[in-house]
Formats: structure tokens, C-alpha cells, sequence
């Protein structure tokens, strides 16, 4: 069985532990300069960010990649996987790596992290880039208003609502269905072997599945509760921050034309690309290109 310290993956960076909002963050870093936050995404954990740890380290900014609550070598405890609660993590990881403001690149998961930030604490953003995620408010209304195409997309997280079976379903031999979940969404060429391997070993370390998965939980069960109604208001706030959105053309996981709509709810600066021929990880079917791409924005 895996454990946390194999989520420790050697290479061109340190890894430490860092305290916030109550809870204990893995980190990897690597560089030195204005900071840049790497949030991953479902099914992954911070090994996706190598390639922007080294090419944001090597263009003069400090990279940093945590494991979310929940994943990799990060605490996992039995509750926080709310959106409140996971955007008061990444604010104050901000604070807790030395810094009042941080350029924040979220993924996935960690995108949609990275948008409630933006709403919730914008005094700790400097600027904004989300990866192949819809605003959550889009998202939402994509749903309901696209049942052949987003709503079709997004079923997988109504399979994550079975308390256990969810669970041993995700985690069957030897977590299969991560890798097959990373074939489905992405572009040609990702995952290779070893990767789908390394994603399918993180799954398995005690604790991750259970924690994964509360998740779409939270997101599901809270559309209907007082909680999920505050929340979807409170993030109607409009975005300040400059924001760069990335989507890849082959997306079948958030389909292009849900994640089009988000520009709406940026008041700032925005600009949208849309990369053809990529799938669900940009950051790892062509890391240069989004290594560049953050470069830029970030500086």
C-alpha cells in the first residue's frame, strides 16, 4: 500500500510542510521571485506541476505546488472539502509562504478553487490563471442548459455521491479508474505509462479516495442546502484580478464552450485562449506552452 511519503517525488525542488487554516499543506518548491501557486486537480496531486515548477523556476519566479487538502502528503481530515473552507486554504497558504498577494494557477479542482479565491479573497490575488475549468457559476448554468453536452460530461461526479462504493470503485484494482479517467479527458499522448501509473499509486495512499470524493460532494449536495444557495450568491461577486483562462479544443471533461462563458463574471483584465488539439492537461500534454503562458501573465 502507498503511503504519504511516496507522494515525495524527487527532483529539481524541496518539499516542506507548511501550516494553514488549521492544516497541514505538503509543498513543493522551487525558484525564488514573486510567488506562483500551483493548485492541481481531480485525479492528480502536485507532481502535474513539474514541468511549471522547473520553466517558472528557471524564468525568475518562485514556484510553489501544494497537495490540496486531502491529497498527496497534505492532511486529510474529515471535513473542509467545501468551498469555503478550500479557498480560506489556498489564502491562507499565501500568507503562510511569506507573501501578501501570489499569482494563482489552478487546474481543474484547483482552478475552481482558484475562482471562489478570487471572489471570496481577492486581497491575496495578484493575478489569475485558470486552466480548463468554467467559472463555477457557468459551470452551474451549463448544466441545466446544455443536458446533451456539459450535463453528459459532468456524470462522473454524480458517481461520486454513493458513500463507499464510490470509494472501492475508484480505488479497484490498483485505482484503474484513474487512469482511465486521465485517458478519457485528455488530448493524444498523455498519459504515458509511467504517468498513469504514478496518478494510480496517489490514489491509493490511506485516505485520498474518501477525501477526493468529498469533493463533488460538497459541490453536489450543497445546490439544494442553505449553505450551497449563500455560496453561489457570494461568488456572484465580480473578479478583479486579471484573469487568463486556458481551455483546450479536445476537452471532453469541461467542454469548450461551458468554459467560454466565464469571461462574464471577470470585471478586470481577461483574455481567453483556446489551445487546439489539447484535452483536460494542458499542463502536461504541452507544459511549454502553458509554462510560457503563465510566464507571461505573471509577469
Amino acid at each position: 500500500m502507498p503511503a504519504e511519503s511516496d507522494a515525495l517525488v524527487p527532483g529539481p525542488w524541496t518539499h516542506r510542510d507548511v501550516s494553514a487554516n488549521g492544516t497541514r499543506f505538503h509543498v513543493a518548491e522551487a525558484g525564488s521571485g514573486p510567488l506562483v501557486l500551483l493548485l492541481h486537480g481531480f485525479p492528480q496531486f502536485w507532481w502535474c506541476w513539474r514541468h511549471q515548477l522547473v520553466g517558472l523556476s528557471d524564468a525568475g519566479l518562485r514556484a510553489v505546488a501544494p497537495d490540496l487538502r486531502g491529497y498527496g502528503a497534505s492532511d486529510k481530515p474529515p471535513e473542509g472539502y467545501d468551498a469555503y473552507t478550500l479557498a480560506a486554504d489556498v489564502a491562507g497558504l499565501v500568507r503562510a509562504l511569506g507573501e501578501q498577494r501570489a499569482v494563482i494557477v489552478g487546474h481543474d479542482w484547483g482552478a475552481a478553487i482558484a475562482w471562489v479565491v478570487a471572489a471570496l479573497h481577492p486581497e491575496v490575488v495578484e493575478r489569475l490563471v485558470i486552466l480548463s475549468t468554467a467559472h463555477p457559476l457557468r459551470h452551474r448554468e451549463a448544466v441545466f442548459a446544455d443536458p446533451r453536452g456539459q450535463l453528459r460530461s459532468s456524470t462522473y461526479m454524480l458517481g461520486a455521491q454513493t458513500p463507499w462504493l464510490a470509494e472501492r470503485r475508484l480505488v479497484k484494482h490498483r485505482a484503474a479508474r484513474v487512469g482511465d479517467l486521465l485517458e478519457l479527458w485528455a488530448g493524444p499522448g498523455f498519459p504515458t505509462d509511467d504517468e498513469r501509473t504514478v496518478y494510480r499509486e496517489a490514489m491509493l495512499i490511506p485516505g485520498v479516495a474518501h477525501s477526493a470524493l468529498e469533493y463533488y460532494r460538497w459541490w453536489i449536495r450543497s445546490v439544494a442546502r442553505p449553505t450551497g444557495v449563500r455560496f453561489f450568491k457570494r461568488i456572484q461577486q465580480p473578479i478583479t484580478a486579471p484573469t487568463l483562462q486556458l481551455h483546450g479544443s479536445l476537452d471532453s471533461c469541461v467542454l469548450p464552450r461551458t468554459a467560454l462563458g466565464s469571461g462574464r463574471y471577470v470585471q478586470g483584465q481577461y483574455e481567453w485562449r483556446l489551445l487546439d488539439g489539447l484535452g483536460h492537461f494542458l499542463h502536461e500534454e504541452a507544459p511549454d506552452v502553458v509554462t510560457g503562458e503563465v510566464t507571461r501573465w505573471a509577469k
